[in-house]
C-alpha cells in the first residue's frame, strides 16, 4: 500500500522488520517447547531469548536478510543465516525440524490477527459514531427514497441505525475470520511431523491460546485466508453503502447532508464554488479494491499437491494491502460521519417538495379502512390524482379535496397527511438498540 493510504499502525505492522520479528517469535516458541522435551539445549534458548529482548530485530536486520537473500534466493535461509550473524552460534538450534512454511504461515497468522484487531477497533469506532448520529437525528424528519424516488417520510436517524446493524454483522464476520486464522502449524515437510513432534505444535498453540492445525500438508489451507479477505470485502461493501448514500445526499439537487469542508480546502482547480464528496468517493474506490483482493484470495486456495508457492507472491501484496485499505477506509468514513454537515430544513423542504405525494399510501388505507372502498377503487382514485399532481405540480391534498369521487372529509384528509403518523414507531425501533 502506498504511504498516502497507510495508517501509522499498519505501516509498522507490515514492515519487513515486523515480519522478521514475527518469524523469530514462531521460531523461539517452537524452540522453547523443544527445549522442554530435551530436543534442543535449554541454554541456547535462554541465550537467544535474552539477546532478542536486548537487541530486537530492526530495519538494519531486514536489510541484512535482503542482502543474503539476493544470493540464496530463499528468504528463510537468508533469515536464519542473518540470525546467526546477529545473535551468535546458539542460533544454529533455531528451525530444528521445521520447514519454511511452518514459520511463514504461522507468523503471517500472528500479523493477520493483529491487523484484524486494529480493524475491529476501527469498525467499533465507526459504529459508535453511527450511534451518536442516530441519537442526534432520532426525530429529524426526512424523505425515504426507493429507486431514487420519493417514497414516504422517515427520520434521518434511521439511516444510521441501519448502518449500525450492518456494522454489528461486520464485527461478527471479522471475529469469525480472526478465529479461523488463529492457528499454529508446525508440522514439518509435507505435514507429516517426521522431524518435529505434534506435541510441539500443540504446546505452542496452547501457550498462545490458539489452535493447532488439525491436519496440513505443507501449507496452511488457504480457505482460511480467503475467509479473512471475504470478511474485509463485505466490510468494504458496508463502507461503500454508507459512502454512496452520503454522496447522493450531497448532490446539489438534494443537499440534505454533506462531507465536512475544511478551512482553506478547495474543491476544483477551475471552479471555485465546488464542494465535492471526495472523501466518500475515496471510500467507494477502496471498496472496489477490497472486492478485488478477495478474488485473488479465492484463486489462492487451490495449490499443487502438498505445496506450491503460487499464492505466496500474491499474499505479499493482498494481505497487507487489504487490511491496510480496510483500516484506512473505515477511519476515513468515521471522520466523515462524525463531522457530517446536516441540513434538516432542506430535508423538510424536500419532503414537501412533491406536494404531499409521499402521503399517498396513508390516503389509500383511509379510503379502504374508513370508507369501505375496494382496494382497486381506492388505488385508482389516489393514483389518478397523484399522477395529475406529478404532471401539474398541484398538491395531492387539494386535488383529492376537489375530486367528487373522494369520500374523505377535511379532518380525515388532515389525518392522512399528518407527518407524525409516519414516525410513530421510531421509538420502538430505537429501543432495539438501547436508544
Amino acid at each position: 500500500m502506498i504511504d498516502r493510504y497507510l495508517t501509522p499502525e499498519m505501516k509498522v505492522l507490515w514492515s519487513e522488520a515486523s515480519k522478521y520479528r514475527a518469524w523469530l517469535r514462531v521460531e523461539l516458541a517452537a524452540m522453547e517447547a523443544q527445549a522442554r522435551h530435551g530436543e534442543v539445549p535449554r541454554s541456547a534458548f535462554n541465550v537467544l531469548t535474552e539477546r532478542a529482548k536486548a537487541d530486537p530485530l530492526d530495519e538494519a536486520f531486514a536489510q541484512k536478510v535482503a542482502e543474503i537473500e539476493a544470493v540464496t534466493r530463499h528468504d528463510i535461509v537468508a533469515f536464519t543465516r542473518a540470525l546467526t550473524e546477529r545473535y551468535g552460534e546458539e542460533a544454529r538450534f533455531i528451525h530444528h525440524g521445521l520447514t519454511s512454511t511452518d514459520v511463514v504461515d504461522t507468523a503471517q497468522n500472528l500479523l493477520l490477527d493483529e491487523a484484524l484487531g486494529l480493524i475491529e477497533a476501527d469498525v467499533r469506532a465507526l459504529r459508535e459514531v453511527c450511534r451518536t448520529q442516530a441519537a442526534a437525528h432520532k426525530h429529524t424528519p426526512t424523505v425515504g427514497r426507493t429507486h431514487g424516488i420519493h417514497a414516504e417520510p422517515m427520520t434521518f436517524g434511521l439511516k444510521f441505525l441501519n448502518w449500525m446493524a450492518t456494522l454489528d454483522r461486520d464485527l461478527e464476520r471479522l471475529a469469525a475470520a480472526r478465529g479461523r486464522i488463529r492457528v499454529v502449524m508446525l508440522s514439518g515437510s509435507v505435514g507429516t511431523y517426521a522431524h518435529v513432534s505434534p506435541r510441539i505444535e500443540e504446546e505452542v498453540a496452547a501457550a498462545w491460546g490458539w489452535q493447532a492445525a488439525p491436519v496440513t500438508n505443507q501449507t496452511l489451507a488457504r480457505d482460511r485466508h480467503a475467509e479473512v479477505l471475504a470478511a474485509l470485502a463485505i466490510l468494504g461493501t458496508t463502507l461503500e453503502k454508507i459512502a454512496v448514500e452520503i454522496r447522493h445526499l450531497q448532490r446539489s439537487e438534494v443537499r440534505e447532508a454533506m462531507e465536512p469542508f475544511g478551512k482553506g480546502q478547495t474543491g476544483s482547480s477551475s471552479m471555485p464554488h465546488k464542494k465535492n464528496p471526495i472523501l466518500t468517493e475515496n471510500v467507494t474506490g477502496f471498496a472496489r479494491l477490497l472486492r478485488g483482493f478477495l478474488v485473488t484470495g479465492l484463486e489462492n486456495v487451490a495449490l499443487w499437491h502438498e505445496r506450491d508457492i503460487s499464492h505466496s507472491s500474491a499474499e505479499r501484496v493482498i494481505l497487507p494491502d487489504a487490511t491496510s485499505a480496510a483500516s484506512y477506509a473505515t477511519r476515513r468514513l468515521t471522520g466523515v460521519l462524525r463531522d457530517l454537515v446536516v441540513f434538516p430544513e432542506r430535508m423538510l423542504r424536500n419532503l414537501n417538495d412533491l406536494g404531499g405525494l409521499v402521503f399517498s399510501q396513508r390516503v389509500l388505507h383511509a379510503l379502504i379502512d374508513e370508507k369501505g372502498l375496494s382496494r382497486e377503487a381506492a388505488y385508482d382514485l389516489v393514483q389518478r390524482n397523484a399522477l395529475r399532481s406529478w404532471e401539474t405540480g398541484e398538491g395531492l391534498r387539494d386535488l383529492l379535496k376537489a375530486d367528487a369521487d373522494n369520500p374523505l372529509s377535511e379532518a380525515e384528509l388532515d389525518a392522512a397527511f399528518d407527518l407524525q403518523w409516519y414516525l410513530r414507531h421510531v421509538d420502538d425501533i430505537y429501543a432495539r438498540f438501547g436508544l
